[in-house]
């Protein structure tokens, strides 16, 4: 960041493309060179779909762009998971085993297919013309603050930031605040939330107590919230110091009156994707059976589980979801608005977070076995708690509902909508900022947990 504020404009974005691709290496070093070469096939690929103008040319250019990305998705991602249930099934009739050596998973594979895609998709359906220079496209799909962890950022929505954008002292200062809200939720909720997760999900869960079995994935569905903002949060306020205004993420999720309106909220921009690039192909809502569109939901979201994991506990759980959003059509979303906000709110919150179950544990039988213990209502016992938990609980509890009420709105469009704030406003905001930054590296340095829950992406 310094470097790239000390340089002129026309070496930024260079300095923001090494750093990106030092960034990638650090943590995928043998993988970088697949990536790297990928994408500079994808380029000239695309550049030679958008100067041509004879449709089967098009069609064939576009369906080799996306073979080579999904090819790559497909078997970094998904190739053990297909050997595994192979094998499975040879077994069951009594056949040999496939031998395989387990493909090791890229880090960021599944953002860098997906922005891959919406390039060649975006150029063949002429929404925005490709990028004149290798590199300007390298930087793109490369990019450090969002590639591992998202938003997915589509490529006409920064086109035009990466040739020319206008940098403003006022993005900086935000993007800063952005930033150290982000790190803060990570580290200070996120993580120790994750930790009491941890401690509970891997007890024997014969012996949870229905208590400890509640805070246990009272936890996980806290850290799986902050955990993924807060790299929302950081991905959006390094861009913004950049001049890049990457797309919102997250909308208080869990302020959400039914299923529909939590995937308005929850992950924008790969709910944003599977409609454009997936649900509207499929006919969307514009079939001539409301059955169709019912089937076209659950197509959507079994992909968008699968997308989540190579495992079938997330096919289930974007299952799960999709059966949600049918009932949402059919008579849920009436039924909780005649149930009032509060109601409506702590339903969906409780419908998320039992979904949450079959995205911490892989296998069923656990997830069976986990929500009977949870149900299961004996004696009180003690829940062990690790330090800070208790604290922390409240704080995330506070902070994942508070836009609920006209008073948090406000609050939260004053830190997530302003564009510029006063001068006296900016000096509070800066100070918050470093204590947050302070605050956050002291626990990082003090805490040997940091996870990295998405790393199946």
């Amino acid at each position: 960041m310094l470097v790239y504020h000390l340089v002129g404009g026309r070496l930024k974005n260079w300095v923001i493309l090494i750093a990106s691709i030092l960034f990638y290496s650090w943590g995928a070093p043998k993988f970088v060179f697949v990536i790297l070469a990928s994408t500079i096939v994808d380029f000239y690929i695309v550049q030679k779909l958008a100067s041509s103008t004879a449709k089967s040319t098009r069609n064939g250019l576009l369906f080799t762009s996306v073979l080579i990305n999904l090819g790559l998705l497909l078997y970094f991602k998904y190739s053990n998971f297909f050997i595994e249930n192979v094998n499975e099934l040879l077994s069951v009739f009594g056949g040999n085993s496939i031998q395989w050596t387990k493909v090791i998973l890229p880090i960021g594979i599944s953002f860098y297919t997906f922005q891959t895609l919406t390039y060649s998709i975006d150029v063949y359906r002429k929404v925005h013309p490709p990028l004149d220079k290798l590199s300007d496209y390298l930087l793109y799909i490369m990019s450090f603050p969002q590639m591992i962890a998202g938003p997915i950022v589509r490529f006409n929505e920064i086109a035009d930031e990466i040739t020319n954008r206008k940098e403003v002292i006022d993005d900086k200062l935000i993007g800063f605040f952005r930033f150290c809200i982000g790190l803060s939720k990570k580290v200070l909720i996120a993580n120790v939330m994750g930790q009491q997760a941890d401690t509970i999900f891997n007890m024997e869960v014969e012996q949870l107590h229905y208590l400890t079995a509640w805070t246990g994935i009272l936890a996980y569905t806290f850290q799986i919230y902050f955990d993924f903002s807060g790299y929302s949060d950081m991905a959006i306020g390094l861009g913004k110091m950049m001049g890049f205004h990457f797309p919102e993420n997250f909308n208080s999720p869990y302020t959400a009156k039914n299923i529909s309106e939590f995937w308005r909220k929850w992950h924008i921009t790969l709910g944003a994707f599977m409609r454009d690039y997936l649900y509207i192909p499929l006919g969307g809502n514009r079939v001539a059976s409301k059955y169709r569109v019912y089937l076209n939901l659950w197509v959507v979201f079994l992909l968008s589980g699968l997308w989540h994991g190579a495992s079938w506990n997330f096919v289930l759980w974007g299952a799960y979801h999709g059966l949600f959003l049918i009932l949402d059509r059919l008579f849920l979303v009436k039924l909780l608005q005649k149930l009032g906000s509060f109601f409506s709110i702590l339903f969906t919150f409780i419908v998320v977070m039992l979904g949450w179950l079959l995205f911490r544990l892989e296998d069923f039988s656990e997830v069976l076995l986990y929500s009977k213990r949870m149900f299961d209502f004996g004696a009180y016992q003690k829940t062990d708690l690790i330090p800070f938990a208790f604290e922390m609980g409240i704080v995330a509890i506070v902070f994942s509902f508070f836009a609920a009420l006209k008073v948090g709105k406000r609050i939260q469009d004053f830190i997530y909508e302003r564009e510029a704030y006063t001068l006296p406003q900016y000096f509070v905001i800066i100070g918050f900022s470093f204590l947050l930054f302070m605050t956050s590296l002291g626990a990082i340095t003090a805490s040997k947990f940091n996870p990295f829950i998405y790393f199946r992406f």
